[in-house]
């Protein structure tokens, strides 16, 4: 049980999970322990780490921005740095998305495109309001976000609150899946049918790999098949980029590498380089059109007390910069993991390995599987032993490490994980 008197940890069991390890330092990828021992961030701290820890440059925005303005009510007002923010984001998001609306994190992101995109034919005067999502997809813990979620433990006591949502299969693959076409085209008939009688709002989706469902990765074909099909049907496509976006694909948005473009995207963990909370829902202009009618009603009446918060976006603006100056590396990211991942996959207890980008991921061969497989825990403790942060997904084994690692310490990372393996 958890030794502090007063806090209540995220996704953890309170009777039985170890004692949490004292962080009291990071920089680049390393994390100094309260014993002195150091930890290589191969998640980057759930996916939000994109530079490296404490990164001077952004270290420095966030502080000439605090002396500066810490925040302001952004319902009347305005700042520079959201202002800045916004048209930065415009000139790399995918072709169309131009009305930024700002928010916490990612639930919320996906919460207020939900809404956005309900509003959008209430605004409109016409009937949609079916929402299709995907099988084992998780999309956040706000009642939202969970509705659209796949139903699991995580959500099991609010199923009664949640909306009807429909759920479609979804393709996954991996190297050597030689069933791949098959699910795709199994998947589309479905999306088709759903579809058909025209009163689909939206479908949501995360764009190539499933995040906290498993590290589920499905190929640019069938999203492209997909949006063509909700694109004819006229209704609205989400993409859930929340853990995606900024480069984890190998491209700025996951939707860019998969040739698609959405009429909404989700965007946070990366946004500010892993340093402060931060989200962003975008959308179309014609979405945006039909809130401003005048008609009261048709407000959007959406908003956190932190929106738009200036030290976030000048710590956003500061990644961002960062990243441009970083895209040769984060292009090569995949190039990086391949040779890791292929000697990895030879071992015996890994199964349907996979990797897209940044993300790398495999099954451990286990009698169990699903998310409370000990098989994880067991993984997380001899990891450390190693000096590595890991956190499988149950038997999901999964890298996801910030970008300032060099190709030889990741290779490096594979090799002790082979080892550890070894021992579990």
């Amino acid at each position: 049980m958890p030794s502090h008197p007063h806090l209540w940890f995220p996704f953890t069991s309170v009777k039985d999970a170890p004692d949490p390890l004292k962080v009291v330092s990071g920089r680049g990828a390393r994390l100094t322990l309260a014993d002195g021992r150091e930890l290589i961030d191969c998640i980057s701290s759930w996916w939000v780490n994109l530079h490296g820890h404490a990164h001077p440059q952004i270290v420095e925005a966030i502080a000439q921005q605090a002396a500066t303005l810490e925040h302001v009510i952004f319902a009347g007002f305005s700042h520079e740095p959201a202002e800045r923010l916004a048209m930065e984001l415009c000139e790399i998001l995918p072709e169309g998305l131009t009305r930024v609306f700002f928010s916490d994190n990612g639930s919320t992101a996906v919460e207020v495109a939900l809404k956005m995109a309900l509003q959008y034919w209430h605004n409109l005067d016409q009937p949609r309001s079916r929402i299709l999502a995907f099988d084992g997809a998780y999309h956040g813990d706000t009642f939202g976000a969970m509705s659209v979620g796949e139903r699991s433990l995580f959500n099991a006591p609010f199923e009664k609150l949640l909306f009807s949502v429909e759920f479609l299969p979804y393709p996954e693959t991996w190297w050597g899946d030689e069933t791949v076409a098959e699910k795709e085209a199994a998947a589309i008939a479905a999306v088709e049918q759903a579809l058909a009688a025209g009163d689909v709002a939206a479908v949501i989706l995360e764009p190539l790999v499933q995040g906290a469902g498993g590290m589920r990765m499905a190929r640019p074909q069938f999203l492209q098949q997909l949006a063509a099909r909700v694109q004819v049907a006229g209704s609205l496509l989400i993409a859930d980029e929340v853990m995606t976006g900024f480069g984890r694909t190998g491209a700025w948005f996951a939707c860019q590498r998969a040739g698609i473009q959405p009429d909404l995207i989700c965007l946070s963990k990366g946004l500010t380089g892993g340093f402060l909370p931060l989200s962003i829902t975008v959308a179309t202009e014609a979405i945006y059109d039909t809130f401003c009618s005048g008609n009261p009603d048709h407000t959007f009446y959406h908003g956190h007390s932190y929106t738009a918060n200036p030290l976030g976006c000048a710590a956003a603006i500061a990644s961002l910069d960062l990243l441009r100056k970083s895209e040769a590396i984060v292009q090569g990211l995949e190039a990086a993991h391949r040779p890791g991942l292929e000697l990895l996959a030879q071992h015996p207890k890994v199964t349907k390995p996979r990797l897209t980008g940044d993300v790398a991921a495999c099954d451990l061969v286990s009698d169990r599987g699903g998310y409370l497989d000990p098989i994880g825990l067991r993984v997380r403790q001899a990891a450390i032993a190693r000096g590595l942060l890991l956190r499988p997904l149950g038997n999901v084994l999964y890298l996801l490490p910030p970008y300032c690692l060099e190709p030889a310490e990741i290779q490096e990372i594979y090799a002790a994980i082979a080892d550890l393996l070894d021992e579990i």
